[in-house]
């Protein structure tokens, strides 16, 4: 996702981290998933991408919060600008006693540092920034080179964007894999991406991505590219998994659905008394993707938590919340469009095939 300016943020409140404790969750009683190579992840992660609305202090600050009350798994991205400060909170959670290997953190390589040579750097400086000797998991974040500024609206255009090019892409993936092979890197995973994309990528990597991030959310549930992955044992991680209620506001368009407001999950928080927002998370975790919503608040972030870890869904219940899949997409992703596309829905290969630089067509 895009990055935009920070606003300032106030000096971290004492105790938070310990309120947090205080109300937390037992990591033994979160769900797990086994990826691929054998390799478990937590089942729920805390994102990071709050760089809209919040500084990265408070990032640093909410996830050493999380950490404390129960999360293993930490997303982060470089273009969120918050790095340093979530491997200040991650460096201080180990040195008061929790274990690396206890950890699942992840990051990504953006669309900006598609080179070889700048990818390997990217990741380098993640983790420099994260404090950490190596990485669980390395995305690419958008399969599309693009430089735009922060804060760049949905008309803005890089007029030295591309449209996705797989001999360019597979170099920048042989460069990870390299750092596979030098022990920085434990797994690969694609971010942003559709199954024809996919296609070209298993065929021709060397070592296959375990992992694809993608919007998921009970009104837009993807479900043609969420069974190629678990066919190709690649495991789901699902951002947006609340709907994303907080997105910037050029991410948002006139008649978006709003999952918190649709009956279905509206009935089932009903028959759980809990708010409709851990309803979409007890459905992804159901489901078999790894959700990670993102929040400031102690009380929101181990609420999420806790609703991952007790009183699941009824089969009955996710069956329900099939049908609410509007098939809409939140996150349309304009801003990284190529001088020559026609519409934002040539990011998402919605034929069937990769539109190139003249049309569609593999390229």
């Amino acid at each position: 996702m895009p990055n935009t300016t920070h606003r300032a943020a106030p000096a971290p409140a004492a105790g938070a981290a310990q309120d947090a404790a205080d109300a937390g969750v037992d990591p033994a009683g979160v769900p797990q998933r086994r990826l691929a190579g054998g390799a478990l992840m937590p089942g729920i992660g805390v994102g990071t991408f709050g760089s809209d609305r919040y500084g990265p202090r408070e990032v640093g600050r909410a996830v050493a919060g999380a950490l404390a009350a129960g999360y293993r798994l930490v997303d982060c991205a470089p273009v969120h600008g918050n790095e340093a400060e979530v491997g200040r909170a991650l460096a201080a959670a180990t040195a008061g006693g929790l274990q690396r290997e206890q950890l699942f953190v992840m990051s990504k390589v953006w669309n900006g540092a598609h080179e070889p040579e700048a990818a390997v750097a990217s990741v380098r400086t993640s983790l420099r920034d994260l404090r950490l000797e190596h990485l669980d998991a390395v995305f690419v974040h958008w399969p599309f080179p693009n430089h735009h500024p922060p804060g760049a609206g949905t008309d803005d255009r890089d007029p030295a964007a591309r449209p996705y090019e797989h001999d360019a892409h597979l170099r920048l993936w042989r460069a990870l894999e390299d750092l596979v092979d030098q022990g920085l890197v434990r797994h690969l995973g694609t971010s942003n991406t559709t199954v024809p994309k996919l296609e070209l990528l298993l065929r021709d990597a060397r070592i296959a991505p375990q992992l694809n991030e993608m919007e998921l959310h009970p009104c837009f549930q993807q479900p043609e590219l969420f069974r190629y992955c678990l066919e190709h044992g690649i495991q789901p991680v699902g951002y947006s998994p609340l709907g994303s209620p907080s997105r910037p506001e050029r991410d948002r368009t006139p008649g978006d659905v709003v999952d918190t407001e649709d009956p279905v999950v509206r009935a089932i928080a009903e028959a759980h008394g809990v708010h409709p927002a851990l309803v979409c998370l007890k459905w992804a975790v159901a489901r078999g993707q790894v959700p990670i919503p993102f929040s400031v608040k102690p009380d929101q972030f181990t609420a999420n938590l806790r609703a991952v870890s007790e009183d699941p869904l009824t089969p009955a219940e996710v069956e329900a919340l099939r049908f609410a899949d509007r098939g809409e997409r939140l996150i349309k992703g304009q801003v990284f469009l190529w001088p020559g596309a026609s519409s934002w829905q040539d990011l998402w290969d919605v034929d069937g095939t990769i539109p190139g630089r003249d049309g569609p067509g593999r390229p």
